[in-house]
């Protein structure tokens, strides 16, 4: 166990956790509701510190990135915990437990791994990367000496003091707004919506290449005013050029509502896409929903058939049949 950050003493002899806001006021022994920091004697430790249960390299359009360096290939690595308790995670055999599988890597040697690999940086992603984030801001410093760009898949709830400390290493991130309804986070996440929205703003404002996923699930955060709410608040705040990714649910861990049909991806991607520029479709098989075209022209930028991407448009994120500019990180 490695000591943790951003924790103090309080005067009911409790230690309170000030990573994110869940503010975890733990007696000793206690562990956080995140599974990964932990109250042994008079302080705090992070229990993944080091500790990976997966590895490996991915296209970046799986992050999903589909605006920052397309088409290459980024080290992703993920340890244990989240401070989330969502009943329909995807992962949830490394974000609800601690599973029996876990590896030991030092940041010195997954930026050695990023380098070999021909890497563009490295991804942490599976779980939530908040919990991690001591290892993260080790690894991030290590990994901008070498030219190697950082990116975080979050669900982007953390306080402003440890998120303030991590935007200058950050090159980029995609934040879950699961929903734009304040009960469904507090239903279905054990969480709040603000600080989520707070998280987004100051990335964007801090300069850090931000694209937005909405996982989409029948009955929970589907309707037409969801789908408008979510829109107008990216619009607002993040601007229309910010790329918005619907994904389609698939039934998992504790949730049994059926699949999402394409009918409703197709009505979300409509009322999304009448305001923001960029907006795509995930986890279903669409053309519309896939390709990035120029503004201007209508050319096609970049192609995706899957995970197979071919930017066929794109020059210095210009517009090679027009030249107009695209919000693309090359």
């Amino acid at each position: 166990m490695k000591e943790a950050k951003y924790w103090k003493p309080r005067n009911d002899g409790r230690i309170a956790c000030l990573l994110c806001p869940h503010v975890c006021k733990l007696n000793d022994g206690d562990t956080g509701i995140c599974n990964a920091r932990k109250r042994e004697g008079d302080k705090l430790f992070t229990l993944n510190y080091g500790k990976i249960t997966s590895i490996g390299m991915d296209p970046i359009e799986k992050k999903p990135l589909y605006h920052f360096h397309p088409g290459s290939q980024i080290l992703s690595a993920g340890t244990f915990g989240c401070n989330f308790k969502c009943p329909f995670c995807q992962n949830a055999d490394i974000s609800q437990t601690q599973p029996p599988y876990l590896r030991e890597i030092s940041p010195e040697a997954m930026v050695a791994t990023a380098k070999k690999n021909e890497s563009v940086g490295i991804a942490f992603t599976y779980n939530e990367p908040v919990i991690w984030m001591e290892f993260i801001r080790e690894t991030a410093g290590l990994a901008r000496q070498q030219n190697l760009k950082t990116v975080v898949v979050s669900n982007g709830y953390v306080n402003p003091e440890p998120l303030q400390d991590l935007l200058p290493l950050l090159d980029a991130a995609n934040i879950d707004i699961k929903s734009i309804d304040e009960s469904f986070y507090r239903k279905h996440c054990k969480a709040r919506l603000q600080p989520v929205l707070e998280t987004c703003v100051k990335m964007k404002d801090a300069g850090i290449h931000l694209e937005i996923t909405n996982l989409v699930i029948p009955g929970e955060n589907d309707s037409p005013e969801n789908f408008a709410g979510l829109r107008d608040w990216v619009f607002e705040h993040l601007g229309p050029e910010t790329p918005v990714h619907l994904s389609a649910y698939h039934p998992c861990y504790k949730f049994g509502a059926p699949p999402t049909t394409m009918d409703t991806m197709e009505r979300a991607y409509g009322t999304v896409k009448e305001k923001m520029h960029y907006v795509y479709l995930g986890n279903v098989w669409t053309k519309d929903g896939s390709d990035t075209k120029c503004l201007n022209c209508g050319s096609t930028l970049v192609e995706r058939s899957g995970y197979h991407i071919q930017v066929t448009g794109l020059s210095d994120a210009n517009c090679t049949s027009c030249g107009t500019p695209a919000p693309f990180v090359v």
